[in-house]
């Protein structure tokens, strides 16, 4: 999806974890190993975002783990919490507000469908398997896929 915004958009993240592996993709045009994810589109919330986000890059229906207060009422609807959130610099005008989940899939047996248009390869990595990706994690994204494997039971 293009930018919403001019100099700010946001995003989300999605760390899906499954028997001790963590879902990432080798992103087309930026050639790096990722995560699900993408941009929050306009009629969209973060939830709503990362699961069609996770269902389009990789064909699974996922689970996002996290607290939703009891706070839903009329004209409200409590959200499941991001693990974390960041902001990151796209280009030297623009920013992105990460939302980053951690999820595991619906079905145990969900088939992967890589997303060819926007990826080069999908794969589930253990912690050892990290440090072997070419080209090499960066940083950040290593340290919520160790962090996502440790928390996550799965």
């Amino acid at each position: 999806m293009a930018h919403i915004h001019e100099r700010i958009d946001f995003t989300v993240s999605i760390f899906v974890v499954k028997h001790r592996r963590v879902l990432l993709v080798l992103h087309r045009n930026l050639g790096q190993w990722l995560p699900l994810g993408g941009h929050i589109e306009l009629d969209e919330d973060p939830e709503q975002a990362a699961l069609r986000e996770a269902r389009e890059e990789s064909g699974l229906d996922i689970e996002l783990l996290g607290e939703r207060p009891p706070t839903t009422g009329p004209g409200t609807r409590a959200l499941i919490a991001p693990r974390f959130l960041d902001i990151h610099r796209i280009t030297d005008t623009h920013e992105h507000i990460g939302m980053i989940y951690w999820a595991r899939p619906k079905n145990e047996n969900g088939e992967l469908r890589l997303a060819a248009a926007e990826h080069h390869d999908i794969r589930w990595c253990s912690a050892e398997e990290l440090d072997s990706l070419s080209p090499s994690l960066r940083p950040a994204v290593k340290w919520y896929c160790l962090k996502a494997l440790t928390e996550i039971d799965g």
